[in-house]
Order: C-alpha cells, then structure tokens, then sequence
C-alpha cells in the first residue's frame, strides 16, 4: 500500500460528509469485528504449504489484515487450501501469482513459496508495487539475497522475513539486556551444531500428480535443474541442497534461521556478520543429539522442540566463527541440549540464555528487572505480521527488514560454505562488506554464494 494510496483514502475519508451512500455495510465500516476498509491492508498469500496454513491461523486476529487471495502454481494445492481456509472469504485462487496481483490489487504479498523460488517471486513481486513478507530463508544463495534487498531498495518497498522472534517483545528485552551490556562485554557465544543439505541421489521418475495444469513442474522448479518428477522433491524439497539449506527441523536453514538471526540481533550486528571461520572437525552423517538426559538444568528447555528435533540426522560438523570485535561463537550444541531457536550468549558479568519465548539469566536478578514484558500470550506469529501491516502504512522499516533478513541467512551459508570448503583447521577469512572471502577462491565458487538459473528463471532487472 503505497504513500499515495492511503492519502488518497484519506481524502475520501474528508469528503464523506458530502457523498454518503444510502447504503453502507457493517464490514465496510468496522462494525462485524474487521476494521473499516479504509484501514484494511490487502493482501494476498503466495505458495500455499504449511506455514501458509499457519500464517492463516495465527493471523486471525488481526482486524486490519485482509487477505484478499491466494496462489499456488499446483491447482489442487490451491483447491485444498480454499476448502480448508477460505471460511467464507471469497477467494477464486490463481496459479500464477502476476494474475492475483493484477486482478485483485493487493497492497502485499506474503511469499511462502520453496525457499528455491522465493527470490524469483519476491523481486517480480516487489516490481510490480507489492509490500513483501518474505519467509525464511529468504534466499538460496547470498549473491540473490542481496539482488533482492537491492530490489526492495530500488522501487521503495516495505520488505519483512519471516524471523518472528524480532517481534516478540521477551525475546526483544532478553536481545537489549545482551546488546546493551547487561553482563558486560560478549566473549562466546554458544548456539547448535544444525544439520546441513544433502545432495540429491537420483531416484526414478514417478507419475505426475493428478491436477495441476501442463508445465507446472517447470514453474515449481524454478531455477533449478528440471529433474523428472518424484515426491521427494515435491513435498521434502527443503532436504535437498538444490532447493535450499537445510530446512529440516534443527537444519542449518530451518531452526538455523532464527537461532542465527536472535544471534545477530543480541549482538547488534544487524547490517554484518562473522569475519572469520573454521572448521573444527570432519563433516560427517549422524543424528542431531543423543536425547538421553532429563533436562532439569535447562530452563529454557522446551519440550516440543526436543520432540521435533529427536528423528532429525543428516551432514554436520562443529564450526567455529568470530566477529570483528573479537566475539566468538560456536556452533557446537546437540538438539537435546540448550536453545533450539537460540543461543547462550557468555559475558564478562554473566550468562543470559534466549530461546523462543523462555529466557534464562545469571545473574537470576536480571529477569527480575521492572521492564521485563514477560513472555507473550498471543499467537507468535501474530505479533510479525502486524509490525508488517504497521509499516506498510507508516513506510517505516520492518522489525526483520530485508537486510537484516540477508545478513542471518548469510549466517546460515556460512555454516555451509566452510563444511562444504571441509578444510579442518584452515580459517576462513570473510568481508562482510564485499559479501566475499578474501583468502580463498574456492569458497567464493560455492553454490550458496551463488549459482546459475535456469533459463526462463533468471531474475528480472532492476530498471
């Protein structure tokens, strides 16, 4: 929703007095629980998954959001998702997402899309006027990350990834007590040791699904290599390095995400990242923890994570990484042991442990203090979206702005740059001003710094 819009809803607001219809619907004017129209948000979803269903859910309270429609390359994932979320909406529902922007003129799109596709969608999307929410990982590869904040910059739009814990007031305050030397200077950071990508084996081709309209495997494809059909691409893409990072539960690009970017926020590193790296042991296949001990010396332990973690094995290997301010951090943590979708963060005065919505201090005092908000009570989702929907009418920067979004997910890539590299030992040295390493070619080769698109997927120009 642009400046513009909203002045010129603003000046429809100012002449009602001498243009009121006869007649007026209660939704029209905020009296069935929605807000007026006038200051509704439009918007409409993108790739129609699973986190699209929780989008939904989570956002239900949020009398300004108005999801117009919504949009899945695949007919019958379009289909089930109306059957099933719809509740009375009006929604027609499109394969091709350009339709839904074109016809029913949203303010934003939410892009939850595969994360292989994501930045495709996001940067056409952002040239055709739309405000973006953008799920994490943002991108594929960190050369199209920052082709996409160049974007957002370029046509002036309001870009938020989807890393909620940058929402979440506790988490914030626990963030502030670490960034503004609450236990004095950050000597080590501690965070978990995810599991990384494998690469895909080859498996024989399987029958198309019944439904989805000719050549709608290429437009799911996108930009990677068009293989023959098999459901293990289609519905477990995010185990696969050519469709993204490690987006399993306790992978490198799924809880990675968010456990990187509480990282990057409690240190203050918003806008930069690590600058140097090494691998501390041979890569190697294995589960992502024992799950033997009782956690009772664990207070930010919380259980769900630990059942969702406990079937999840794949590549992984310690790895060690600094700032330029000395901070060390270290990638070392099991699944069953520690934040999941954190990191302890070690002081000279102390000890403060963030995970999603549970914090723990040493010295216990600190939780104790009179601005603590204490944990949250609402959806946490619900919380992003509508710092989102706030900015898209201020203008204003988003909690997880673009850059911001880039610079965690970096983080993640990182992570699998160096084991890819597999050099023990060997440091790695990282500009991260240049987005470049400066101390081997090799690593700058890697497939997550950047790789070829396939041809009719290259990203559109920034004019």
């Amino acid at each position: 929703m642009s400046s513009s819009q909203f002045s010129r809803r603003s000046m429809l607001k100012a002449g009602a007095a001498l243009t009121v219809p006869l007649f007026v619907s209660g939704k029209a004017l905020g009296l069935e629980g929605s807000a007026p129209a006038s200051e509704r948000v439009k918007v409409g979803i993108i790739g129609l998954g699973g986190r699209a269903r929780g989008i939904v859910e989570e956002s239900q309270e949020l009398k300004n959001l108005e999801i117009v429609d919504v949009s899945d390359c695949f007919r019958p994932a379009v289909d089930r998702f109306i059957a099933e979320k719809a509740a009375g909406r009006n929604w027609v529902g499109y394969e091709d997402f350009r339709k839904l922007i074109e016809e029913k003129k949203p303010d934003g799109v939410m892009v939850e899309t595969t994360t292989h596709a994501r930045a495709w969608i996001t940067v056409t999307a952002i040239q055709m006027g739309m405000d973006a929410y953008i799920e994490k990982p943002m991108c594929l590869t960190i050369q199209e990350g920052r082709y996409m904040v160049n974007a957002a910059r370029r046509y002036g739009r309001v870009t938020q990834v989807g890393t909620q814990q940058r929402s979440m007031p506790y988490n914030n305050w626990a963030s502030d007590l670490v960034k503004n030397g609450a236990i004095g200077k950050i000597k080590t950071v501690l965070a978990p040791n995810f599991v990384g990508p494998e690469r895909w084996p080859g498996k024989p081709e399987m029958p198309l699904p019944q439904g989805g309209k000719e050549g709608w495997w290429d437009v799911w494809t996108n930009q990677a290599e068009l293989r023959p059909y098999h459901p293990e691409l289609h519905h477990g893409w995010e185990r696969w390095w050519d469709y993204d990072g490690g987006g399993l539960c306790y992978g490198v690009t799924g809880w990675g995400t968010h456990s990187y970017d509480q990282i990057q926020r409690a240190l203050g590193t918003d806008e930069t990242g690590p600058v140097e790296m090494v691998l501390e042991e041979a890569v190697y296949n294995g589960p992502c923890g024992q799950f033997e001990r009782v956690p009772d010396d664990d207070p930010t332990y919380l259980e769900y994570l630990n059942q969702l973690a406990r079937p999840v094995a794949g590549p992984r290997a310690k790895v060690r990484m600094w700032y330029a301010n000395g901070t060390e951090l270290r990638l070392h943590l099991d699944g069953d042991w520690g934040p999941g979708l954190g990191a302890i963060f070690i002081g000279e005065n102390g000890k403060i442990e963030i995970n999603r919505n549970k914090i723990a201090t040493n010295p216990k005092e600190l939780l104790q203090r009179p601005d603590n908000p204490g944990p949250i009570t609402r959806p946490e989702t619900e919380y992003h979206i509508a710092n989102w929907l706030d900015c898209i009418k201020t203008r204003a920067k988003c909690n997880a702005d673009i850059e911001y979004g880039l610079r965690s997910t970096t983080l993640c890539y990182l992570v699998n740059i160096v084991r890819e590299v597999g050099e023990v030992g060997f440091k790695l040295k990282w500009d991260p001003a240049t987005e470049k390493f400066t101390n081997h070619e090799g690593a700058n080769q890697s497939s997550y710094v950047t790789r070829p698109r396939r041809k009719g997927y290259e990203l559109p120009a920034l004019t």
